[in-house]
């Protein structure tokens, strides 16, 4: 019988490789046997992330910034590796402004990287899954998607928008064999969280409120990721997959 969570042979396209969580799913994709294309905007990062990983690996630079950008960027792509049946969108942006602060421009930023760029990268490369009658969308949400946090409320409507993005794409596409769900991470040292660590207190406090009584580590996210990437989830779609030791079930 093969194994239900491998991942060998697929073509797999990854945002925000570069750094933090999406890098930590690209390389356990690559090194699990899939095709991985890395996405972000820093080419350096990219390239170190590509050398420094086993398995076979691709990146580009591109401005994931710009929802409109993603057809174009589906197309290139396509060219790499052929076309992906496997999308992780992990690229984010918190500004952390508190509400009285918000602007604008911020909360257009936050709104178009965390939120469109997810849906219309995934609308982009949804024909070549469907092509092949299987497809993984795996989308990162956050605590934020169910708790309101001090300095997050731009962030925390991209991420309360993932939650629901997650089950209308898989209301639209999962007859297609293509289901979508969400990682929602719990407390893990990134360059995005970064702030939070640089706190000692603020990061013992944070991991005294989980069940398990620690912050995350990579080790803890890999799992979850190869489970819904894989043909082990054929039958979970729509869903929130909360990674965070029990922070949300206190």
């Amino acid at each position: 019988m093969s194994d239900p969570f491998s991942v060998a042979g697929h073509v797999a396209c990854v945002t925000g490789a570069s750094s933090g969580l999406g890098r930590i799913v690209a390389t356990a994709l690559a090194e699990a046997g899939a095709q991985v294309v890395g996405l972000a905007r820093r080419a350096e990062a990219l390239e170190a992330w590509s050398g420094e990983t086993q398995g076979q690996t691709a990146w580009r630079s591109c401005d994931l910034s710009d929802p409109g950008a993603m057809a174009e960027v589906a197309a290139e792509i396509r060219g790499i590796f052929g076309a992906p049946d496997i999308l992780v969108n992990a690229a984010g942006l918190n500004t952390r402004q508190a509400a009285d602060d918000v602007t604008a421009d911020g909360w257009q930023a936050t709104l178009d990287l965390n939120l469109s760029t997810p849906f219309f990268l995934a609308q982009a490369l949804v024909p070549g899954m469907r092509a092949k009658r299987w497809g993984r969308i795996v989308n990162f949400a956050s605590l934020q998607t169910v708790r309101a946090f001090p300095g997050g409320i731009a962030y925390g409507a991209s991420m309360g928008g993932i939650g629901q993005v997650t089950r209308a794409m898989a209301e639209a596409w999962s007859r297609d064999g293509i289901t979508a769900n969400a990682l929602a991470p719990g407390f893990f040292p990134t360059e995005l969280t970064g702030p939070v660590f640089d706190d000692p207190a603020r990061a013992a406090a944070n991991a005294a409120q989980t069940c398990i009584g620690r912050n995350g580590t990579a080790e803890d996210l890999i799992g979850p990721a190869l489970f819904l990437c894989s043909e082990a989830s054929r039958y979970v779609t729509g869903q929130i997959l909360h990674v965070d030791g029990g922070f949300t079930a206190k």
